[in-house]
């Protein structure tokens, strides 16, 4: 019997890249995002192409209670979730003091609440089975604070933190969780955070998803994709942080 990948913020980005990756190793799939036309098309082009099964959900996840109805159908038609890959994620560019209050609390609901939720109920069935596997997308962003980022710097430090600490719970269950930390890449991510730069170390949503992939399936902890994001992340781990916050103020800025 095929095994069943959840993968949030799927229609686009790395996300759909991952949903490419599952399909292609023969997973049968819960793709999830807001914007049903093009999760649909998604979800045809997967089916025709591999000739999985692929269930279609069209939830936005900033909306309190969307982990657990997203669950509880799931349940409830009995797909059982071998894989949870927490994808879906946003920013702002922006001071603080200036954005609106009430994006900034969709991010924490999105970027971190939603993200484990999920995890949180996914996991237990999971650690039943003795059998899974959950991947959280964070960023080189987790590795320093970010002015005129600071809330989604934050966040993925959250996730990153949070996300080491349950590998190390869960070692020996059967179940792994791996953490993925991209840098600039390829995708709508931009545009939605209101960055304008298009040119310097960017790397494609393929080769960021395909560095998560080939990480989660060996139960690697963390991955960061890419030679130059490695570099930049170990040299921020190494600096101090006051010098590590402004060298980030300044490049948001410059974004």
């Amino acid at each position: 019997m095929k095994k069943w990948a959840l993968i949030t913020g799927a229609s686009q980005g790395i996300g759909y890249e991952f949903a490419k990756l599952f399909a292609a190793d023969g997973y049968n799939l819960a793709i999830l995002a807001r914007d049903q036309p093009r999760l649909q098309q998604v979800a045809d082009e997967l089916r025709a192409r591999h000739g999985v099964t692929v269930k279609v959900l069209t939830k936005d996840l900033a909306v309190p209670g969307a982990a657990k109805e997203i669950f509880n159908e799931l349940e409830r038609e009995q797909f059982p979730i071998s894989i949870l890959v927490n994808n879906a994620g946003f920013g702002f560019k922006g001071a603080f003091a200036e954005l609106a209050l009430q994006g900034e609390l969709d991010l924490i609901q999105v970027n971190m609440t939603a993200l484990v939720e999920l995890t949180r109920l996914f996991l237990t069935p999971m650690l039943a089975r003795r059998e899974g596997r959950i991947l959280n997308v964070a960023s080189i962003a987790a590795f320093q604070p970010g002015p005129f980022m600071s809330l989604y710097y934050a966040s993925k430090a959250f996730v990153y933190s949070f996300s080491c600490a349950l590998a190390d719970e869960v070692a020996g269950t059967g179940v792994t969780v791996t953490v993925l930390c991209p840098g600039l890449t390829h995708s709508q991510f931009h545009a939605r955070a209101g960055l304008t730069r298009k040119h310097g170390l960017f790397m494609n949503a393929d080769e960021v998803a395909r560095d998560g992939y080939h990480a989660l399936m060996k139960g690697k902890p963390v991955i960061v994709s890419g030679f130059m994001n490695k570099l930049g992340a170990n040299i921020a781990k190494a600096l101090p942080t006051r010098l590590t916050t402004r060298l980030a103020g300044k490049m948001n800025q410059s974004m």
